[in-house]
């Protein structure tokens, strides 16, 4: 398949076998999200892995849509370290494209995956914050829910000619 083809073809999937993942494939995970571009190169990004039961059941509790975290084999929290940001305004683009090439390794290893918003809500970031005892200079990002697929979503159509604008508006 094509880069193209491989990208469009990505779902975002909420319901999972329960076949854990390898400690190796999310590795191969973070090491994407690593490789993520970066403002100035700061690459402020911190990763938490996380695959105990009970604390993907305890995040799932406080956020309002991470109830597929209960089936999940796994989950990455995407952090960000605003003392590695040239400034406040840049570390969470950094952390999305490093959520965005998590999610699509994810997919080239056939797992699924789902993005869950954390920033710019505060109270889901100050809860999420508590719940791993992060230091006041991480702020949570984004969390990514991980399983092999239980459910396969059809190709929406999404391409919308009339927000293409060519040398202006």
């Amino acid at each position: 398949m094509n880069i193209l083809n491989f990208i469009i073809n990505r779902r975002s999937i909420r319901k999972y076998t329960g076949k854990a993942i390898s400690d190796e494939i999310l590795m191969d995970l973070l090491k994407a999200g690593m490789y993520a571009p970066s403002a100035s190169n700061k690459q402020p990004w911190h990763f938490i892995i996380v695959k105990n039961k009970e604390m993907l059941l305890r995040i799932s509790e406080v956020h309002p849509y991470a109830s597929m975290l209960k089936e999940a084999a796994a989950a990455i929290v995407v952090c960000g370290d605003d003392r590695l940001s040239n400034t406040p305004a840049y570390w969470p683009v950094d952390c999305a494209a490093a959520t965005q090439n998590i999610l699509l390794a994810a997919h080239s290893f056939d797992l699924g995956g789902v993005w869950l918003g954390v920033y710019p809500r505060e109270e889901r970031n100050k809860v999420i914050g508590e719940l791993f005892d992060l230091p006041v200079n991480i702020k949570v990002f984004s969390i990514i829910s991980l399983g092999y697929p239980a459910e396969k979503k059809p190709l929406p159509d999404r391409f919308k000619k009339e927000r293409i604008h060519f040398e202006g508006w």
